[in-house]
């Protein structure tokens, strides 16, 4: 993985295939379009769906613009989990890389 946790879009799209990428948007914001290969853990339901992950394996959190996204890789830095990262602006920058991503 990359280092530092807060990483640009670029760095975020080139992520090592064995990367476990977790959106912890809302249900309404995960309908309107989410990333390949991402799965979905609400942030409200990280305390209790954590250990849906693998905690020797990288964790990649994205969300919209960044914010929830810092408080998942926080919550599982706490938890043991060492090599997080997150996606530096959220889905919104993430439309620098792809722009037809939608937008809200």
């Amino acid at each position: 993985m990359p280092e530092g946790i807060h990483l640009d879009p670029e760095a975020f799209r080139d992520l090592p295939d064995h990367a476990q990428v977790v959106d912890v948007r809302e249900d309404w914001e995960w309908k309107l379009g989410h990333l390949p290969k991402a799965l979905h853990i609400p942030l409200g339901q990280l305390a209790e769906r954590y250990r849906e992950l693998d905690p020797a394996r990288p964790v990649a959190l994205y969300c919209h613009h960044g914010v929830r996204s810092l408080h998942g890789l926080a919550f599982l830095n706490h938890h043991g989990f060492q090599d997080v990262v997150h996606l530096s602006g959220g889905t919104e920058a993430w439309r620098r890389v792809d722009p037809a991503f939608p937008g809200y």
